[in-house]
């Protein structure tokens, strides 16, 4: 039998990243629409990169002006990327301060390429009116950065680009899940907070050198509170059913539906969604999850499911994507898809994890000389031997 060389810090954060941005590309194209309505569009399931739903992208309703498909990112990789870039300037832990001094000019001072306007553009003019909050909050009101999730509308827009604060941690999910539910203060609130920091956490988790689904999963539920704990319960029992996303599709959404505020039509939702709630869970997260299971962590098979789950599916697919990527690492991902987005995109796709993985190392270097600080002070106090 073959063996392999155990996967790198380089190697996980690369397919984490990466992989995140695949599953975005994917999910784009068909974000928002059912299965069934996926399957008449593109007559049968989506197998890899496709066009817009709409021919005619740039005035259909609603989806306008977006082009969204054909291996384009979204908002879910620019947010990450830009939290990357974060990363790049502190050098160190994050909390909501780092939002407010740092990911906040990011977004209104620093012109990118944007994929689905075909242009460079600040990326304020491409994110959700969820994400745009965190300007109007912190840049225009003042608000302090822990605080300044409150009143905004509870989705998955904080969770959708925590995979760094989950890799910065690597292998150490209790601390990721404390530094995004931190760093998520500043944008969410309630269950919308909660899996930003789950999702932080499992891809924490996958970058275990054992790490499989199934443990990437428990970690999960041993850090989840709420409505969020319960809702990747019952997806999971569901879940473990199925060893196909075929069959799954419609068991995982009858899972998730009782914990999902936005209601059974995605494009209405219903005067109840999106409101704080301790009983509820954002619908992304758990169904990521789930995928993960059916498909055994398999990259492929995991995000064609997320994507073909459909309502929102990129971020579900970003999701599902950056913890198999991390859990198996870049060879995992279809190198033509990475290629395509890639190129499509106008997006190095190396360059994020090549710098999440060289400030991860400043980081651990950091928190192990804290440590040892840590354990010096607390053996005098305690009069013990230090070591």
């Amino acid at each position: 039998m073959a063996t392999f060389p155990p996967l790198t810090l380089e190697d996980r954060t690369t397919g984490s990243l990466i992989g995140a941005a695949v599953g975005d590309a994917l999910g784009g194209p068909v974000e928002g629409w059912t299965p069934e309505q996926i399957t008449e569009r593109h007559n049968g399931r989506v197998h890899g990169i496709v066009g817009p739903f709409h021919e005619n992208w740039r005035t259909a309703r609603p989806i306008a002006p977006y082009h969204k498909g054909d291996g384009h990112i979204t908002d879910d990789t620019l947010m990450t990327h830009a939290l990357v870039r974060v990363y790049e300037a502190v050098r160190d832990h994050l909390d909501a301060y780092a939002i407010a001094d740092h990911l906040v000019p990011e977004l209104i001072e620093s012109p990118i390429w944007i994929p689905e306007l075909e242009q460079e553009a600040l990326p304020l003019q491409r994110i959700f009116l969820a994400e745009k909050w965190i300007v109007a909050r912190l840049h225009y009101g003042h608000v302090d950065p822990r605080e300044a999730g409150t009143g905004n509308i509870v989705n998955c827009g904080a969770a959708m680009y925590m995979a760094p604060v989950g890799l910065v941690n690597a292998g150490n999910p209790t601390s990721a899940y404390a530094e995004a539910i931190d760093i998520a203060g500043a944008h969410q609130s309630s269950y919308g907070r909660e899996a930003a920091g789950v999702f932080a956490a499992a891809v924490a988790a996958a970058c275990a050198p054992e790490a499989t689904p199934a443990t990437v999963v428990d970690t999960c539920l041993s850090l989840a509170k709420d409505g969020t704990r319960t809702a990747i319960e019952a997806v999971a029992e569901a879940a473990v059913r199925h060893h196909d996303f075929e069959s799954a599709l419609t068991p995982l959404r009858n899972a998730v539906a009782p914990f999902d505020t936005v209601g059974p039509d995605y494009r209405k939702p219903s005067l109840a969604a999106r409101r704080p709630s301790r009983l509820h869970s954002i619908e992304e997260l758990p169904i990521a999850l789930g995928m993960l299971l059916v498909a055994s962590g398999d990259y492929r098979h995991t995000v064609l499911g997320s994507v073909n789950y459909g309502r929102d599916c990129d971020s579900i697919a970003t999701m599902s994507g950056a913890i198999a990527g991390a859990l198996y690492g870049e060879s995992a991902i279809p190198s033509d898809w990475a290629k395509t987005v890639a190129e499509a995109s106008r997006t190095d796709l190396h360059a994020p994890p090549r710098t999440l993985a060289a400030v991860t190392r400043e980081v651990y270097a950091r928190d192990s000389e804290r440590r040892r600080t840590h354990e010096a002070t607390f053996a005098a106090l305690a009069g013990t031997p230090c070591g």
